[in-house]
């Protein structure tokens, strides 16, 4: 037998040996120890909330614990690192988000430390609106009000986000591109201090996620203006639209998905991706969800993600927050 017909036979007995091993890792895999999820952002804030809520029946449905690991810092960047490092083994997932996955790549530019390339994609669990919002000591009472005030007092108004880069800093510049006008941005290591900060008046604007803001704009703590969706959200009715209040441009819907690292076997990615739409299809989770003014993937026909359509749409993102990181001058120190 010649080399050559040694290597093409050898080739058509492994080709099959291989499909009907992914085939079978496909149907069967399962973690052989506890999973992380790690987030780059402090407790309380929605990308943390998202993952409390994800561990428990994750953790259940494949038969293991699933911990939280929170390694906040640089808008996300630490933990991306951090993941991208990690055995690509499905033990190891980030809980990403709108800064981490899209804005960083433009912000950062060469300092970023990760490709995209470098995380793959699992799937998405959630998009939320970005609500503005102002300290009840500031007299504003509509984005149009807010908005003549910081005309009248051009670089004295501050605007907090949960850290530069984030979703929050670029939706507050966002605004201020449209809007014509000047404020200060004031980055927090996460939401919970910034939230303090205007609480008390010494933020006078903030931008925040509206599941971890949420409970504060009920209990009349802060003072909502408008939500950055095109649709109200069902969770705050009352609260109008950035189209509405006539700044249409002024449009962020913050996100929230599952990565792991460069070259986990995608049929892993695969029973952790559909583990997770059976998880945000169940009508306890959707109301939890809908309650904190969540809203689904909608990245397939029926409702959920794959790790396919989320990758699409990661990498979408990235293209349209260059453009924003761009139009803003914005910049990391």
């Amino acid at each position: 037998m010649t080399a050559t017909r040694r290597t093409l036979l050898g080739a058509a007995l492994v080709t099959p040996a291989l499909l009907r091993s992914g085939q079978a890792l496909a149907q069967g895999w399962s973690p052989s120890r506890p999973i992380r999820i790690v987030v780059g952002f402090p407790p309380a804030g929605t990308t943390d909330i998202a993952a409390r809520l994800l561990s428990e029946p994750l953790g259940r449905r494949l038969g293991t614990q699933v911990v939280v690991e929170n390694r906040p810092g640089a808008g996300g960047n630490i933990a991306n690192d951090v993941v991208a490092k990690s055995e690509p083994d499905g033990h190891t997932l980030l809980m990403q988000t709108i800064s981490g996955g899209a804005i960083n790549y433009a912000l950062y530019g060469a300092r970023m430390p990760v490709k995209p390339e470098d995380l793959a994609a699992v799937g998405l669990m959630l998009r939320v609106p970005n609500a503005i919002f102002v300290s009840p000591q500031l007299p504003a009472r509509t984005l149009a009000e807010l908005v003549a005030l910081a005309k009248a007092r051009p670089g004295v108004l501050n605007h907090g986000s949960s850290g530069a880069g984030t979703s929050l800093h670029m939706t507050g510049e966002l605004l201020k591109l449209e809007a014509g006008i000047d404020m200060t941005h004031v980055p927090f290591r996460g939401a919970g201090p910034m939230l303090q900060e205007i609480i008390a008046g010494r933020v006078e604007v903030g931008v925040d996620n509206l599941p971890s803001v949420i409970g504060h704009l009920r209990d009349g703590r802060l003072r909502p203006l408008a939500v950055t969706t095109k649709e109200r959200s069902p969770a705050m009715p009352d609260v109008p639209t950035t189209a509405e209040a006539g700044l249409p441009a002024v449009e962020a819907t913050a996100w929230f998905g599952l990565q792991a690292p460069a070259r986990t076997p995608a049929p892993v990615l695969k029973r952790i991706s559909d583990e997770l739409n059976l998880i945000i299809r169940d009508p306890d989770m959707q109301r939890r969800l809908a309650d904190l003014g969540g809203m689904p993937p909608n990245l397939t026909p029926d409702g959920g993600t794959s790790p396919e359509t989320f990758d699409a749409f990661v990498k979408a993102e990235i293209t349209k927050w260059a453009e924003v990181v761009r139009r803003s001058g914005a910049r990391v120190e």
